[in-house]
């Protein structure tokens, strides 16, 4: 065939087979037994891109132009539909139907479901922009609000359909939603190879209670399955006793789990030990200790999920684990709080590791294959197995849990955002209010209408005011200084705060009275340099009579300081990696 007479390749064409072979590719989706298909000439609507037939295939629309990634990211949306269950009729109720198709407010809800999930995924780029921040509510919640108040415009989905209901022979013949488990099984063990930790597959492995343990998550608890897929269990008893391990203990950085093989432990209590183990690395606890006193943080952090364990049921608790009741519903750092005044009883008590001894390894007690950040892992597997758990109603999880895990997925707020949000809290701007007693200037489209004017208040009115402590000794960094100085004069001044009373503290108090918010920022002359004494200005601010009550006290240092006692609303700014020589009760922004 000459080059003239050569069938001419559709481009648009190629980019749907290319955005298909992109999700092929993905171990998520790789044991999905779908085709696809070119819809014929009428079958879809002009503003629908693809659908999950009633066979479990996918027919894409003939004319749609879109490059690669968006048709990836419908292709993967379409899946998620049969991987979380939404086509099988068995899973719906009347009121999610209207005839033999999904109804509206439930397949908007769906879609809402899928679409977050694909947000972490991060496959392929979604054809219209989603909100920044997604509904966390499920889709039944979702669909009876969405029936009562309508859907919001951003939740709409694309298109008259995306999915129609499968027939009850293939949702019976085809069980997507276990498939979708087996995919989240080989999609966590390919990122654990990508990062350098694959499992071992020629070594040969004692097959222990531990192993039957780690193979029910994967199996049959979808929350923690991948989790359990990604690490490795090493039974060594020359590394147990060298290290000191009793029973268990974790490395988040080597993806390990070092169990003692000598330990007692039936089935039932290696699970309630694997799972203790894989929260400690997922959630990150060793590396949040931050300041705290490590032992004691890490026996807090065993306290929470011990009872979280024990409330959903997972194995049987080992006698002798450290559980209390009266502690239930608490964060890792409110049971750190409680239990820290109590040193020396806390000292005494054991973790899985042995008495005295973090079971969270700070090192792994071997060098990692592969230099990675983990926390993308982690974050990514403990969130895709809630969405799976929650999703097909798998079983309860602690609220507490759930929060943690939802917590993961959303980046930190910078330093500035949380002293933005600490201004919210404690003072509220001004309302404006006009009044036809001042004329306004008119608008020139309307020169013979009168309009109010902006009315000042005659009468005198407290307004509000905060105090700021400022630490000049020499240790202080100038840049950091004028930054949080900036960022205090502009908070202020949005929420019509005039004045603030300023305070400089080196050996001695210097008093420098009530100034203008702006000027705290530009005109401000520091006047010590020596060392850091800061309790003498609280102590003035706290007994001023021209200093309100209730005026917070915002004290800006660099850690290197005398303890403070402090009886009112206070909070601290200091730079990125400095601590304070003792435990603050108001909250701590770190600048960067």
């Amino acid at each position: 065939m000459s080059p003239r007479n050569k069938a001419k390749t559709d481009p648009w064409r190629a980019e749907v087979g290319k955005g298909w072979q992109l999700v092929n590719r993905h171990p998520l989706f790789s044991v999905y037994h779908c085709w696809l298909y070119a819809a014929d000439e009428g079958e879809l609507s002009a503003d629908t891109w693809a659908v999950v037939t009633e066979d479990g295939d996918i027919r894409h629309h003939p004319r749609r132009r879109a490059e690669a990634a968006e048709w990836a990211w419908v292709f993967a949306h379409l899946l998620l539909h049969l991987g979380f269950g939404h086509a099988d009729p068995r899973t719906c109720t009347p009121k999610d139907l209207e005839g033999d198709r999904p109804e509206l407010a439930y397949r908007a809800a769906c879609c809402l479901a899928v679409d977050r999930f694909l947000r972490t995924l991060k496959i392929g780029r979604c054809p219209a922009p989603l909100p920044a921040e997604l509904p966390e509510q499920d889709e039944v919640t979702l669909s009876e609000r969405w029936r009562r108040l309508g859907i919001p415009e951003a939740y709409k989905p694309l298109g008259e359909e995306d999915f129609r209901l499968c027939s009850a022979e293939m949702a019976e013949h085809y069980d997507f939603p276990s498939m979708f488990a087996v995919g989240v099984t080989e999609a966590a063990t390919a990122a654990l190879d990508r990062v350098g930790t694959p499992r071992a597959t020629g070594d040969k492995q004692v097959d222990g209670p531990w192993d039957l343990a780690l193979r029910w998550f994967v199996s049959s608890y979808p929350l923690l399955g991948a989790l359990a897929a990604g690490m490795k269990i090493v039974a060594e008893v020359e590394l147990a006793r060298s290290w000191g391990i009793s029973i268990a203990a974790v490395s988040a950085e080597a993806g390990e789990i070092y169990v003692n093989p000598l330990a007692r432990q039936s089935v039932e209590e290696w699970r309630f030990v694997l799972a203790h183990e894989m929260l400690h690395a997922a959630l990150r606890h060793g590396e949040r200790v931050g300041t705290r006193e490590p032992y004691i943080w890490n026996v807090a952090c065993d306290y929470v999920i011990n009872g979280w364990l024990a409330e959903m049921g997972v194995g049987e608790m080992p006698e002798g684990l450290l559980f209390d009741q009266t502690l239930a519903g608490m964060s890792a750092e409110a049971v750190y709080d409680t239990i820290v005044t109590d040193l020396r009883r806390m000292r005494k008590l054991a973790t899985l590791r042995g008495r005295g001894l973090g079971d969270v390894l700070d090192r792994p007690p071997r060098p990692a294959r592969g230099c990675v950040d983990l926390d993308q892992y982690y974050r990514g597997a403990l969130c895709t197995g809630l969405a799976y758990h929650q999703g097909n109603g798998r079983g309860f999880v602690p609220a507490g849990l759930e929060q943690e895990i939802r917590a993961l997925d959303q980046p930190p707020l910078p330093w500035d955002a949380q002293l933005a949000r600490w201004f919210d809290e404690h003072f509220q701007p001004e309302e404006k209010r006009r009044s036809y007693a001042r004329a306004s200037r008119r608008q020139a489209a309307t020169p013979d209408i009168p309009r109010p004017g902006r009315l000042r208040p005659e009468e005198v009115v407290r307004r509000a005011t905060f105090g700021v402590v400022l630490d000049t000794s020499g240790s202080m960094d100038v840049k950091l200084l004028g930054k949080a100085l900036g960022a205090i004069a502009s908070y202020a001044t949005v929420r019509d705060v005039p004045r603030a009373r300023v305070v400089f503290c080196d050996a001695i108090a210097y008093d420098a009275g009530y100034l203008p918010v702006e000027d705290i920022a530009n005109r401000v002359r520091v006047r010590g340099r020596g060392g850091t004494i800061l309790q003498p200005g609280v102590s003035l601010l706290e007994r001023a009579d021209d200093f309100p009550a209730d005026g917070p006290i915002l004290l800006i240092t660099d850690g290197q300081c005398d303890v403070i006692r402090i009886r009112r609303e206070h909070a601290f700014l200091v730079p990125q990696g400095a601590s304070l020589p003792f435990r603050p009760r108001g909250p701590i922004f770190f600048m960067k």
